[in-house]
C-alpha cells in the first residue's frame, strides 16, 4: 500500500490528523505523525526530529501539505521535490492560484494543487492513487 507523510502547521493539527487518520483508514500507510511529538526543548531535540521528518518524507510515496504551512512544511515540500514524490498542495481558497501570493514551485509539475474542502482533498488523493 501506498506510504504518505503529512506537513503543515501546529494551527492545522487538527487537520492534520483527520487526514492522517481517513488515509491510514483506506490502508494507507503513515510514515511518521509530527503531531505526537513534545515541544522540543533542545537544540538536539530538533535535529532528531527533523531527522525522523526527513527520513519519513523520503519514504514516502506521496506528500501533502496543508496550507496555511510555515517555514517547516515548506522546507519538507522542498525534500519532497527534491526526491520526486508527489505533492498534494490542499488550500480551503484559490490563494495558491493568486499571482500575487503564490510560490513557484507550487506550479510545477510534481505539485497537485487541492483547492476547496478536506473531503475534496482526500477524494482526490485516493482516486489519484488507485
Amino acid at each position: 500500500m501506498k506510504k504518505f507523510y503529512v506537513a503543515s502547521s501546529l494551527k492545522n493539527i487538527e487537520n492534520v490528523r483527520y487526514v492522517s487518520q481517513q488515509l491510514i483508514n483506506k490502508g494507507y500507510i503513515h510514515t511518521y505523525d509530527w503531531t505526537r511529538n513534545e515541544s522540543a526543548s533542545t537544540l538536539a531535540d530538533l535535529k532528531e526530529i527533523g531527522q525522523q521528518e526527513k527520513d519519513a518524507i523520503i519514504e514516502s510515496d506521496f506528500i501533502i501539505v496543508l496550507l496555511p504551512a510555515g517555514k517547516g512544511s515548506h522546507i519538507e515540500f522542498g525534500i519532497a521535490l527534491g526526491h520526486g514524490k508527489r505533492i498534494y498542495l490542499y488550500s480551503a481558497n484559490d490563494d495558491v492560484n493568486n499571482f500575487e501570493t503564490t510560490s513557484t514551485f507550487y506550479q510545477l509539475p510534481e505539485v497537485e494543487k487541492c483547492i476547496g474542502t478536506i473531503e475534496e482533498l482526500l477524494e482526490k488523493v485516493t482516486t489519484s492513487q488507485i
